[in-house]
């Protein structure tokens, strides 16, 4: 069984990297996460969940390789 874990992907990342992190997570392409997180954003609380975030998920640690 494979142990998944999110991480914010700072390698294709556009802000933060939380919608690349999201998408790697989901295996979806993450321009869908990002279209999807910018409808959540026009309502407003999109704004803060991505900041909230970007403060919580960690980085993806360098030593971690994409299979």
């Amino acid at each position: 069984m494979m142990n998944k874990k999110l991480y914010r992907n700072t390698e294709n990342k556009m802000i933060a990297g939380v919608c690349s992190g999201v998408g790697e997570y989901l295996n979806i392409d993450p321009t869908i996460v990002r279209l999807i997180w910018a409808l959540i954003a026009l309502s407003g609380a999109g704004l803060l969940a991505y900041l909230i975030a970007a403060l919580i998920i960690p980085e993806k640690p360098s030593n971690i390789i994409d299979v």
